[in-house]
């Protein structure tokens, strides 16, 4: 029978205090999914993570938790790659299409190399086998949580970015393109057909309105936005 899930620990990442979602997603206790069928180890597990000091969800099948309401919150998923029904490869599947910044460490009872390499291959941070050392675990955790984190982090910022550059009126966007490629005001002029001063004026609107600083931190945006500047071919 599958185990009702469980939280223990803080609740400092709760969003009902209309704390900003940069803060609530990328800081407060570390929350983890474990994903076994077996309920012995599933409590002895859950058990353990907690008293680690986690913020911790126990699930009896991949199926379970996939559909949580909550299944994207988890900075990791400690999960038996042996799961009945959808397997643990599977998982990390659905989880890599529907939750690209998800962790996973897999656990095994058995020792099955190649599966384990097949594991990493797709992006899971450890594959330990059972019984699983202490530590390894909850190292293995800790860097898959961290992981989890700074994606989560560069995905937030790069939605932040995207609205901003919406702001950009055609031209503006244009310039951004043409000045973070390395071009001086006056060749933006010249492959835009305008002058050296209308450039320098676009470009005062567009680091205001992409909140930029200076010019190093345009280009960081440029490359978190994957602009690229596309230039006319000399006649």
């Amino acid at each position: 029978m599958a185990t009702a899930k469980t939280r223990v620990g803080p609740q400092s990442g709760s969003t009902e205090d209309g704390d900003d979602i940069k803060t609530v997603k990328t800081t407060g206790p570390i929350r983890v999914a474990i994903i076994e069928d077996n309920e012995r180890v599933r409590q002895a597990l859950f058990f353990q993570l907690s008293t680690a000091g986690f913020e911790v969800a126990a699930y009896s099948s991949a199926e379970e938790l996939l559909e949580a309401v909550d299944a994207k919150e988890f900075d990791c998923v400690v999960a038996d790659i042996y799961l009945p029904r959808m397997n643990g490869l599977q998982l990390q599947e659905e989880l890599n299409r529907t939750v690209p910044h998800a962790s996973i460490v897999f656990v095994t009872g058995h020792g099955d190399l190649s599966l384990g390499m097949q594991a990493m291959r797709k992006g899971a941070v450890d594959f330990l086998e059972k019984p699983v050392d202490d530590q390894a675990l909850l190292s293995s955790i800790a860097r898959g949580a961290d992981l989890s984190r700074r994606r989560r982090a560069e995905q937030l910022q790069r939605i932040e970015l995207e609205d901003l550059q919406r702001s950009l009126t055609s031209r503006e966007r244009e310039v951004f393109g043409l000045v973070t490629a390395g071009l001086l005001n006056k060749q933006v002029g010249t492959e835009l057909g305008t002058t050296e001063r209308t450039v320098k004026a676009h470009r005062a609107s567009v680091m205001s309105k992409m909140g930029a600083g200076s010019l190093a931190d345009l280009v960081r945006m440029a490359g978190s936005l994957r602009i690229h500047a596309i230039r006319t071919p000399p006649s």
